[in-house]
């Protein structure tokens, strides 16, 4: 899965060609597919080899930090493969991504997690990871560099139509960084995935 990897992180998903795939590896189109039955087939073990660039963490007495380091570890790669984040929608049935879920959700027991509030945080925390990766991607891979302060100015030119946008901060990424906001936005994520009778989170 190297090749395909590299050429998706090259060429993104529209430029993978089982075509170009198999020149790559200095192969017939035909022979990739006594390997896969499809082009999906091959994006999804892309996917799932991305994730095996996401260390696993050693268990910890914190079961908060042991999931900070998963997600923090997991936005890392999917913002290193910016092509990433559009799938991991998809189904997901690869041997990384299921030893990794296996992680977080046995983390996840450890600070009270059971039943339906398991399934909702699990959800919860691979959305938000996903959501926030797709966009930081979308933004690096697409925008001019000056269009984020472009589309500040523009928000703030219209301050009588946005006061609290123009108030807040919105867009203006020199006053919070994407990674300060993704931290504390996963500390309230946490702050929410307790379990009843969990202790407080360590100040």
């Amino acid at each position: 899965m190297d090749a395909a990897v590299s050429l998706l992180d090259r060429h993104d998903v529209d430029g993978l060609t089982m075509r170009r795939l198999a020149e790559r590896l200095d192969v017939t189109p035909t022979a990739l597919y006594w390997h896969v039955r499809t082009r999906d087939d091959v994006l999804d073990l892309a996917v799932d080899r991305i994730f095996g660039e996401v260390p696993v963490p050693p268990v910890s007495d914190d079961w908060r930090e042991d999931v900070r380091a998963l997600v923090r570890a997991w936005r890392a790669a999917m913002l290193d493969h910016p092509w990433a984040p559009g799938l991991v929608g998809r189904p997901m049935l690869g041997p990384n991504v299921l030893a990794r879920t296996e992680f977080l959700q046995a983390t996840l027991v450890r600070g009270g997690c059971h039943g339906r509030h398991l399934a909702v945080v699990t959800r919860m925390l691979a959305n938000y990871v996903i959501g926030a990766s797709l966009t930081e991607a979308t933004w690096r891979r697409t925008a001019h560099p000056d269009a984020r302060a472009a589309a500040r100015a523009h928000v703030a030119a219209s301050a009588d139509a946005y006061p609290t946008l123009t108030a807040s901060g919105h867009l203006d990424d020199g006053r919070w960084s994407d990674d300060l906001l993704f931290e504390e936005g996963l500390t309230g994520l946490l702050r929410a995935a307790a379990g009843p009778g969990t202790p407080s989170e360590p100040r």
